[in-house]
């Protein structure tokens, strides 16, 4: 009985990251705590047992990516990282680093092009790129440290080759240690120009 238990509750947790992926993918959502309460609700399986990680979610999405339109998939992606390349070479001063959906290929037509760039004050950052004439605006981002503090960080948001950058300023010796990942609960993963012009050439 247990065991059959056991195959419904993953059978239910299958399904919620299966319909969580479907709501990031066509509807733009960008939480997966949101997107997976939206799917159980839909689902009318809100027991917390029912309700994937977002490790889970993330599998999902990358699932349905290659199911629905791989080839436009990959060539979507090609675009994002060829802007995320030019873009790291407008700011090539504070040492930009990929991260994101972009890096990891679960990006969708929603996503925008995640950077995290290193200076000693995010002014510096925004001097950077209004001096290039680019119209831009400026955000906050709450980031957890490997020590489990939140911080927040500031940002800023262009477009650049069709693309939205999001380029999100840390301290200069913030580059030895990423913040945590809000999907896995481990450091970001991040590449640098080099590593983003290899992923191209494997795309």
């Amino acid at each position: 009985m247990a065991k059959k238990r056991n195959n419904e509750s993953e059978r239910a947790r299958h399904v919620v990251a299966q319909e969580a992926a479907r709501i990031i993918v066509t509807q733009g959502v960008r939480d997966y705590r949101v997107a997976k309460q939206k799917a159980a609700e839909r689902l009318g399986l809100n027991g917390r047992g029912s309700l994937p990680g977002n490790t889970e979610i993330e599998a999902a999405v990358a699932d349905h990516l290659q199911i629905f339109g791989r080839e436009e998939h990959q060539d979507l992606l090609r675009l994002m990282r060829t802007a995320a390349l030019s873009a790291m070479e407008l700011l090539g001063d504070f040492t930009p680093r990929l991260v994101g959906p972009v890096l990891v290929g679960t990006a969708d037509e929603n996503s925008a092009v995640n950077l995290h760039v290193f200076a000693d004050s995010p002014e510096m950052v925004a001097m950077e790129i209004g001096d290039m004439g680019i119209r831009f605006r400026s955000y906050e981002r709450r980031l957890k440290s490997r020590r489990g503090q939140t911080e927040m960080y500031a940002g800023f948001e262009f477009n650049h080759q069709n693309e939205m950058i999001q380029a999100t300023v840390f301290p200069v010796d913030g580059i030895r240690q990423a913040p945590m990942s809000p999907i896995d609960g481990k450091p970001m993963k991040r590449l640098d120009a080099n590593g983003v012009q290899e992923l191209l050439q494997h795309v």
